[in-house]
């Protein structure tokens, strides 16, 4: 039931967030009532995931190296920071035009390094698929990035502080969960 629930989340989590790319008119005829709709099934998407990956059967495809666990890490501070680059307006917002979507494929890859089962791969796997699907569809509607003309001076700094700090606490939820991140 495990795998189950974690393939119907991530089929709803791909279909809600390509639902707008994949088919613009219809999205747009939902109007206002459409961004609730869409916002309920990735939330029911997150649960289902959530569900189907804490309840897979354990299914080893290959063991990772020990090392890979810091490399792991390493990687998720990239992928705080680069998930908060666009909201941060340093430096770095001009030159990652995804920022968001870049976040997602450096968490699955590392994720992806350091987890050897079934349900892993597949969770991961899915979500990094998503994410480089997204991007290309994105690129190919608006061809021509327009790179963010306001630029903070203490943006960068700010954006490190905070994913430091959201890194912390997305470790602790972690250990609270019973997975132990640091080995």
């Amino acid at each position: 039931m495990g795998f189950l629930l974690l393939l119907l989340g991530l089929a709803l989590w791909i279909g809600a967030h390509l639902f707008k790319r994949v088919a613009p008119e219809r999205r747009a005829a939902l109007g206002d009532r459409g961004k609730g709709l869409v916002a309920a099934a990735i939330g029911l998407s997150l649960v289902l995931m959530v569900l189907g990956y804490r309840s897979a059967e354990f299914v080893n495809v290959w063991y990772p190296a020990a090392w890979l666990t810091h490399v792991n890490n390493v990687l998720m501070l990239f992928a705080f920071y680069s998930f908060g680059i666009g909201a941060s307006k340093g430096r770095h917002a001009q030159r990652i035009r995804h920022p968001q979507l870049t976040a997602v494929k450096i968490w699955a890859v590392a994720h992806l390094l350091a987890n050897g089962d079934l349900a892993s791969i597949l969770l991961f796997g899915g979500l990094l698929g998503w994410a480089v699907a997204e991007v290309v569809l994105i690129n190919k509607a608006v061809p021509v990035w327009e790179k963010p003309s306001e630029i903070r001076p203490n943006g960068d700094v700010k954006n490190a502080i905070i994913a430091a700090v959201l890194y912390a606490v997305v470790a602790g939820i972690h250990v609270l969960l019973g997975v132990y991140p640091f080995g």
